[in-house]
């Protein structure tokens, strides 16, 4: 298990520092960062949305 932690903690060190040099991967990583929090806000106006529904309120639209 040590060993498994001070390989992840490693390859974190890594990937960042590979991240740090390179504009394309940062652009790629931010790129990816922006499109996973627009599908997580939609998720979660979804969710909202349907919870609003099932007490009886009509869900409201944005």
């Amino acid at each position: 298990m040590e060993k498994f932690i001070a390989g992840l903690a490693v390859g974190t060190a890594l990937g960042a520092l590979w991240v740090a040099n390179s504009a394309r991967t940062r652009a790629l990583v931010r790129r990816g960062q922006e499109d996973i929090k627009g599908k997580v806000d939609a998720y979660i106006d979804e969710k909202l949305a349907e919870g609003e529904e099932q007490k009886g309120e009509p869900a409201k639209k944005k």
